[in-house]
């Protein structure tokens, strides 16, 4: 891991997986299973059009419905199509310390060059459990690890002195941020070296303005070059074409992570890939809107 710095700013904590991450969804048959040929084409595709990384088995990968064997599948199968050419982080997250751990090290044997572990959620577990947990999973494989902290999902949040505590763990290296709290998330930025991936698109160039290290993105699946071009003119130097960038992003972003349906719905309304019961496909006035945010921003 190294610590890089922009023309215009001081120097940043270290990007152990890139800047620009997907959140990458799981492409399955219209009979509803894995489909490993669509993940391929999809992942390759995204590495191609500016995604340094991308993150497999989160929210966005509709997790909660695919089981350990599709997990470790769909991580094996991307590694396989992008090679070295960017990170693939595994969302190995559950509610049980146990199981995640087997998660992990299914995830390590695939080959994946990261985790990604959620608080646990459901039980709200105090926090010295939250840090014990995060502690077992890190000590279970050799691989960096993301913390996940989004506590509107899990109803557990990762306090900031927790996370001050966890960043001293040799292999807790990341997070992806989804706590809506950029207070609390400046202040551990200051104090460590973990690296800050905005998971809430909305705050990704505020959150990379205060010495983030980039996101981690559900629309990227479908803009990767305009969320991109975001955090290239901010390291350029140029701060109002950063922002002018991030406004026209704004459209799309607003549609498909806060118009009422989940990422991975919309995301797929675009990409034109079934999702899983119990989610149901967006609806057609809504695919419409989509469709049309997204070739209005295509259109810059």
């Amino acid at each position: 891991m190294t610590t890089t710095s922009s023309p215009s700013g001081p120097l940043r904590p270290p990007r152990p997986f890139g800047r620009a991450l997907c959140a990458m969804v799981t492409p399955f048959t219209e009979s509803d299973e894995l489909d490993l040929t669509a993940a391929r084409k999809l992942a390759a595709h995204l590495v191609d059009n500016g995604c340094d990384g991308l993150v497999l088995n989160g929210t966005t990968g509709e997790s909660p419905t695919t089981s350990d064997e599709e997990k470790t599948a769909l991580v094996r199968a991307v590694v396989e199509a992008v090679g070295d050419r960017a990170t693939v982080v595994a969302g190995v997250g559950s509610a049980s310390t146990a199981h995640t751990v087997a998660l992990a090290r299914a995830a390590e044997r695939a080959g994946a060059d990261g985790l990604l572990v959620v608080t646990p959620y459901y039980s709200r577990p105090p926090q010295s459990a939250v840090e014990a947990h995060f502690r077992t999973v890190a000590d279970a494989t050799a691989l960096p690890v993301m913390l996940y902290d989004i506590p509107g999902r899990t109803g557990t949040r990762i306090e900031v002195a927790t996370m001050l505590r966890l960043a001293e763990h040799e292999r807790i290296v990341a997070v992806k941020d989804c706590a809506y709290d950029l207070l609390g998330s400046t202040k551990v930025i200051g104090r460590t070296s973990l690296a800050y991936y905005s998971g809430s698109e909305e705050l990704n160039l505020p959150l990379y303005a205060v010495g983030g290290a980039g996101y981690v993105s559900t629309v990227a699946n479908v803009a990767p070059r305009e969320l991109r071009a975001v955090l290239d003119a901010h390291d350029a130097g140029s701060v109002a074409e950063a922002a002018r960038l991030n406004q026209l992003t704004t459209p799309l972003t607003e549609l498909m992570m806060a118009a009422g349906l989940p990422g991975a719905v919309t995301a797929k309304a675009l990409l034109g890939s079934p999702v899983r019961a119990p989610l149901q496909p967006a609806p057609p006035e809504v695919r419409g809107r989509l469709r049309e945010a997204l070739d209005e921003l295509l259109r810059g």
